[in-house]
């Protein structure tokens, strides 16, 4: 899937400057779901990712693995980035669909945010592991 591999590598190699060409890789009116965020079009995908570079030190992503098949792929990912000069990590994937042109069409991240993000942050770490804890089976 060469369209895939030429997305995972913009997305490797992505910071401020590469972002402009992003309407190489989705399609004007794509779905992009994560965690936060569940919008639609170029412009709101490209402001998400804006936003990201305004709230993050070093962001990067190191893709893990891909597989594609169809229309469809899925990759794994690390995220990467310092908050405050405090360096964090978040595991996840991502299941792509793409047009015929070989654009995103839709984008859907998975990851935990309780365990991969707020557990890992200051004052609300101690809770969220707590809770967790709440709801952690006690038999195996």
């Amino acid at each position: 899937m060469q369209h895939l591999d030429r997305l995972l590598d913009w997305y490797g190699a992505l910071d401020r400057s590469s972002l402009e060409r992003i309407g190489e890789f989705y399609s004007p009116e794509a779905l992009f779901k994560d965690p936060f965020n569940d919008i639609k079009g170029l412009r709101s995908i490209r402001a998400i990712f804006a936003h990201m570079f305004e709230t993050t030190e070093d962001p990067r992503f190191v893709i893990l693995e891909r597989m594609g098949q169809g229309e469809q792929a899925f990759a794994t990912w690390r995220f990467e980035f310092r908050l405050k000069g405090r360096f964090y990590t978040v595991l996840g994937a991502t299941h792509f669909r793409f047009d015929a042109a070989g654009l995103v069409t839709e984008h859907r991240d998975y990851w935990d945010a309780a365990e991969e993000l707020w557990q890992k942050l200051p004052v609300i770490g101690g809770p969220v592991k707590w809770l967790r804890g709440k709801f952690r089976a006690t038999t195996y």
